[in-house]
């Protein structure tokens, strides 16, 4: 039985490596990856609707645990920077961050690309547009190219994270909507939407976030944003 198989990932599609020349994707294992991401460079949860995490117990329990295994919409992948191989004498090269799928429909044939969480430092580099065009391909080619044929892909980001909606537009995603106090920021977090809360609110302390929401469905993914995903992942810098 593989390590996945022991662990039973819960989601609601097939839980697989996905890989390209110098990416790979691999479902995120507590035993396997929790202490190695902890362990790299951590990015920032500034727009995020959770963490930052005090410690990789807590990141386990409250993330891993509580966010991603309880929900079968939900899937993790760790993020290899396969070009790193020589570095670091492993196959797979080095931990470079995190991605992964929130609100992934069977019935409706639709997920959303979240859990954006690359380090620092393999940030500007191929590793995200390759991770993210994984995941495209994963999500909207048909069976017999190894995916899973759906009709929808969703992203969402703060209309204050400019890089984040900067990397959709760029893979080809399209603005649709714009959703106003759509998330309660836990405590602690700098960035909301810049408004205050009314008189009576019953979380006056925590802030307030909105969320633009972009999509990538399957007609545009066969009328031209396939080919863009593929050069986009190609290039070397």
């Amino acid at each position: 039985m593989s390590s996945i198989e022991e662990y039973g990932a819960n989601f609601c599609f097939p839980a697989k490596d996905l890989e390209s020349d110098r990416v790979k994707l691999t479902p995120f294992l507590p035993s396997k990856h929790a202490d190695a991401f902890y362990a790299i460079p951590r990015p920032s949860y500034d727009y995020l609707p959770f963490g930052p995490f005090d410690t990789v117990d807590e990141f386990i329990s409250d993330f891993l645990e509580a966010r991603i295994h309880a929900e079968q919409s939900c899937m993790l992948f760790a993020v290899y920077d396969k070009t790193k191989a020589s570095e670091t004498g492993k196959a797979d090269g080095a931990l470079a961050g995190a991605i992964g799928f929130c609100n992934a429909s069977a019935s409706n044939l639709a997920a959303e690309i979240a859990f954006v969480l690359i380090s620092p430092k393999f940030q500007r580099t191929h590793v995200t547009s390759n991770a993210i065009g994984l995941l495209l391909h994963y999500a909207l080619d048909l069976p017999e190219a190894g995916g899973l044929a759906l009709r929808r892909v969703v992203w969402q980001a703060s209309p204050l994270n400019e890089p984040s909606l900067k990397a959709a537009e760029r893979m080809g995603f399209k603005r649709e909507g714009y959703l106003r106090w759509v998330y309660v920021m836990p405590e602690g977090k700098p960035i909301g939407n810049g408004r205050e809360r009314r008189a009576g609110d019953p979380k006056p302390h925590l802030l307030g976030r909105d969320a633009i929401i972009l999509s990538l469905c399957w007609d545009d993914w066969e009328n031209g944003a396939r080919r863009r995903v593929d050069a986009i992942m190609a290039r070397t810098a």
